[in-house]
């Protein structure tokens, strides 16, 4: 019982995935009024950036494996935000936004940045940068 309840408290990933499952909540409740989640936001922000751009090339840039970015890029079109065109062959597919994706973003954007400065307070602007610094240490291959 005494190593389960000392995992449950150190446990990188338990807390991680707990912390992000908060956040998620919280920034989903935060641009309900858009229609977006947090994810789909953060999706046609990388698309806005990097495309018009290919699902690998999307896939490694968000760190989403393929079969869950294909969901999420099925539900993002369904609501008109990204469309898909065909890349340098037949074979393959560049995602990009559409006018609705480029306005939904122009709408969600002020709802996130207050958000965003909401949890940025909560956590301390110092301790904020030094988890993105430790994060970015951790993530290099």
């Amino acid at each position: 019982m005494n190593l389960a309840r000392d995992m449950g408290r150190t446990c990188v990933c338990f807390n991680m995935r707990k912390a992000t499952r908060f956040i998620t909540q919280f920034y989903d409740s935060e641009l309900r009024s858009t229609g977006l989640r947090v994810t789909q936001l953060s999706l046609i922000t990388a698309i806005r950036v990097l495309g018009p751009i290919s699902f690998k090339r999307l896939s490694e840039a968000v760190g989403m494996d393929q079969t869950t970015l294909s969901r999420n890029i099925g539900l993002l079109q369904e609501k008109g935000l990204v469309e898909l065109e065909s890349g340098e062959d037949h074979r393959s597919l560049k995602i990009s936004l559409t006018q609705s994706g480029h306005e939904g973003l122009k709408q969600a954007y002020p709802l996130w940045k207050a958000a965003q400065a909401k949890i940025v307070s909560k956590i301390g602007s110092d301790n904020w940068t030094s988890v993105l610094e430790s994060m970015s240490l951790m993530m290099r291959k």
